[in-house]
């Protein structure tokens, strides 16, 4: 594992409130499956995203925004009424691939969930919907792990706007979001994170390094972060 912390000059000890995670390239191995279900449900409008112009534009975003920005670029209308509809349909092919257990868990992402104390709370932070979320963190075990969940349905703005994390940090009862800790794998998520107030932790599932500078820290997996790791960010 390659981590990067920048140095810092207090080195006393400042308790760690709450770690909160994103969901999509961050839990799950899941950006491949949005990406077709994405494409899928583009596809009766002529539209068809490549992967690379989907990661520079559409990660990061929930489905409604994506939605919103794909037909303006393509300077086709978007009614509010088809923008529902094509939420539904993506979401109903996004938990046809989770059913059928295509979407995997990325390397120690369930680890590190499952080690974190019952003191020490933790959240979602996703653009996602909540449907696409439930039948995976049931399936592995870890729904009970978290005290909150903020997904595409709760707050008007997406990420990068702050208030998808606000709104987590808030159902946490944090006051003091710099000693909270948010796991990001987009800049996108990292500036959302940011804006909060936030640490962030990021890894490189989804994008390199070289993207990823504005987070606290940078990691290529999960797998050998643990509570120490993530106490160290808010020194």
């Amino acid at each position: 594992m390659r981590l990067t912390i920048a140095k810092r000059k207090h080195t006393f000890f400042i308790m760690l409130q709450a770690v909160i995670f994103d969901f999509d390239g961050v839990i799950v191995d899941s950006e491949k499956f949005h990406f077709k279900a994405f494409n899928s449900v583009l596809s009766s409008d002529g539209i068809e995203i490549e992967w690379e112009i989907y990661k520079d534009i559409y990660i990061g975003l929930n489905d409604r925004d994506a939605l919103k920005t794909v037909y303006k670029k393509n300077h086709k209308h978007l009614s509010s009424k088809k923008i529902k509809q094509l939420i539904i349909e993506k979401s109903t092919i996004f938990e046809r691939y989770a059913k059928d257990g295509e979407i995997s868990t990325l390397p120690g992402a369930i680890q590190l969930i499952k080690s974190i104390p019952i003191r020490l709370p933790i959240g979602i932070c996703s653009g996602a919907l909540r449907t696409d979320i439930d039948p995976i963190i049931k399936y592995h075990g870890i729904k009970e792990n978290f005290k909150t969940i903020v997904t595409a349905e709760n707050t008007k703005k997406s990420k990068p706007n702050p208030d998808p994390y606000i709104l987590a940090l808030d159902n946490l009862e944090i006051k003091n979001p710099c000693k909270t800790v948010a796991i990001e794998d987009t800049p996108t998520g990292i500036q959302s994170a940011k804006k909060a107030g936030m640490k962030v932790l990021a890894v490189t599932h989804s994008f390199s390094a070289d993207y990823l500078t504005d987070a606290d820290a940078i990691a290529n997996s999960l797998k050998n972060v643990n509570r120490k790791t993530l106490e160290d960010l808010i020194l």
